[in-house]
């Protein structure tokens, strides 16, 4: 995992400034992200890319990809160690609930942030719609070491994705205050999106003395 040394005060006031913009705000004393003093790390590339190559996968699957075919893939990537059991459920047998899958979605597109693939992640705007094309063609199929070869980015820095974790974790409070007084998410804000990009970000940032989660056991 690569770290950097991050103010977690000065990342609150750049995430103030942004959610000021979206015409939002969070209470002063509002829940700093982690300690002063404590470091965030990300997981390594390889990881990031093996998680993003699954919930490809996964989305190939909820369009009826033949699960054969899906497992096959996995194998020839060399990551099917990645997999969580409910994964393999769903991926060989199709088991689980489909429109749960479906809506992992932004979290393929939280990922290929990470990785540097696109440009934003704005929580106003959903996924682009060009960014399958950004992702391994399993119509082909185009084997994971080729599509790494082609899609190679610098995977972005801690600080920017801690950063990105401190905006996400605010909306995601203020998504769920808004469902505790029974009303609608503020300034539009999907929560369905907001919280598949957070869990995302937990994953691949953790701090000094926490241990990588699993993919199924990320805590919000």
């Amino acid at each position: 995992m690569t770290s950097l040394a991050v103010s977690p005060h000065t990342m609150r006031q750049t995430t103030v400034s942004l959610l000021r913009n979206y015409g939002l705000t969070v209470p002063n004393q509002f829940q700093l992200l982690f300690p002063q003093g404590t470091v965030p790390r990300v997981r390594n590339s390889h990881e990031i890319e093996s998680r993003l190559a699954i919930l490809n996968v996964i989305q190939a699957r909820v369009f009826n990809m033949p699960e054969d075919l899906a497992m096959r893939w996995l194998l020839d990537a060399h990551i099917l160690d990645h997999l969580v059991p409910a994964e393999w459920g769903f991926i060989a047998c199709g088991r689980g609930d489909r429109m749960r899958y479906a809506e992992q979605c932004e979290s393929l597109y939280a990922l290929a942030w990470v990785l540097g693939l696109v440009e934003h992640l704005d929580p106003r705007r959903p996924c682009e719609e060009n960014f399958p094309a950004l992702l391994p063609d399993l119509r082909t199929p185009e084997p994971f070491a080729d599509w790494r070869s082609r899609q190679l980015h610098a995977t972005r820095g801690p600080a920017d994705i801690a950063e990105m974790l401190d905006l996400y974790f605010c909306l995601d409070w203020l998504c769920e205050q808004a469902y505790q007084t029974g009303v609608n998410p503020p300034a539009g804000l999907d929560d369905s999106l907001v919280w598949h990009r957070r869990w995302v970000l937990e994953w691949v940032v953790t701090f000094d003395g926490e241990e990588a989660p699993m993919w199924d056991q990320v805590k919000l």
